[in-house]
């Protein structure tokens, strides 16, 4: 019972920061994975192999997107069953959970690996990025369940009271994996493969940590005996169907708008978009980790019936996401040829400029998209999560979609 006092603190705004501070950091390290593998194959492989990266990075959100899918319902009923003081039901959640995560890492293991090259010409690749993307997806596949596993098991650590620890636990993996990718592909010379095996072995290593946490004795959520309840599968895909759309929105958008640049471009100009992809991955996080972090603690006051303290958190988090995107569109304005120089080699300067004027045009979206995640995590939280799926699935594929159709028309 101690443990569960961790989500109720003196300070509602401290227990507020305390929560999504770490949420964010950790938010900013998942979305480096893949930006990391980018900037090492731009200049140890080429900048083919970079564009084939970014083709290839809708997968790895995706494997994201379900684990948050589950990650976030799942946490959304634990909260809810420890501000009911139902202990020994949560843990029944939380386990059932996993191993259902379990199973569907592997399912999709094997269907990507059986389906490759169908599964790269749907992502976009072309004859030129092919062998590349197939290189890529092959290599990190295998590591399915440990990409699904680690992202549920960051959330549900926070949502057990230990943020911060979380925070470390992918922060050890971010730099583990910026090792490993320095010696596969700039050391060892192993390509676009070396990268892929230096994200999922990180991925991997994290995984031993998280069960650090929960076979040992802090804590309150445990692995247990559980019967199978399908009825409890719905209910975590309902309440965690916006986050996910949410999360898979930045593999959306990736996706759509390699599909527009290959049919009315080239392969320069998706090397221009990667970069934008990867920095819009980073501030879109940065949304997300003020939602996720705030959760726990909206579904835990909501579960006790302090609606009050709801509202609160809410006004919390329109503040923040506010500060976060003023300072995010200014920054980027000012650093544009600076990051756009980390991936494009100096003497390709027409291609330099070109990435350093679109992606000043593209930052103007970070000023409202800050509003539409929280909102979305909002309802989530209280289990509106019809409202919720509106939100996501408007800003993460309706209005992007039909923007998409009728501007390239034009």
């Amino acid at each position: 019972m101690e443990d569960l006092m961790r989500l109720e603190g003196k300070s509602l705004k401290r227990d507020f920061f305390k929560y999504i501070l770490p949420a964010v950091a950790s938010q900013w390290v998942f979305a480096l994975y893949t930006m990391v593998d980018g900037m090492f194959v731009a200049r140890g492989v080429s900048e083919t192999a970079l564009a084939a990266v970014n083709i290839a990075s809708p997968f790895v959100t995706g494997m994201f997107a379900l684990s948050l899918t589950f990650a976030v319902g799942t946490s959304t009923i634990v909260a809810l069953l420890f501000g009911q003081k139902k202990i020994q039901e949560a843990r029944e959640v939380f386990s059932q959970n996993m191993a259902v995560l379990t199973i569907l890492s592997f399912l999709i293991t094997a269907g990507v690996l059986m389906g490759l090259t169908g599964f790269g010409r749907f992502l976009g690749a072309t004859e030129v990025t092919m062998p590349y993307v197939k290189e890529y997806i092959s290599t990190i596949a295998p590591f399915a369940v440990c990409f699904i596993l680690s992202y549920s098991f960051e959330i549900l650590i926070s949502t057990d009271g230990y943020p911060a620890l979380a925070t470390i636990i992918v922060s050890l993996g971010v730099v583990l994996n910026c090792i490993l990718d320095y010696l596969f592909v700039i050391v060892f010379h192993k390509g676009v493969s070396g990268a892929a095996f230096a994200t999922g072995i990180s991925q991997a290593v994290v995984i031993l940590f998280y069960l650090k946490h929960f076979l040992g004795k802090k804590g309150s959520i445990k692995f247990c005996r559980h019967p199978f309840r399908p009825a409890l599968v719905l209910r975590e895909l309902r309440n965690g169907f916006p986050s996910g759309i949410t999360e898979l929105s930045a593999g959306i958008i990736t996706f759509v708008f390699n599909q527009a640049i290959i049919r009315y471009l080239n392969e320069d100009a998706i090397v221009s978009y990667s970069i934008i992809a990867y920095v819009n991955a980073i501030v879109i996080m940065s949304m997300v980790g003020v939602a996720q972090g705030c959760q726990p603690l909206i579904s835990y006051y909501y579960g006790k019936g302090e609606k009050e303290k709801c509202r609160r958190l809410l006004r919390y988090e329109l503040c923040t996401v506010a500060a976060v995107s003023v300072f995010a569109v200014g920054s980027c304005y000012l650093l544009a040829d600076k990051i756009v120089g980390i991936f494009i080699s100096p003497e390709l300067t027409g291609l330099r400029n070109y990435s350093a004027e679109v992606f000043r045009i593209f930052i103007l979206s970070f000023l409202l998209a800050g509003y539409n995640v929280v909102a979305a995590g909002y309802f989530t939280a209280v289990e509106k999560s019809g409202t919720a799926v509106v939100i996501s699935l408007g800003r993460g594929l309706v209005m992007l979609v039909a923007s998409m159709v009728i501007l390239t028309a034009l």
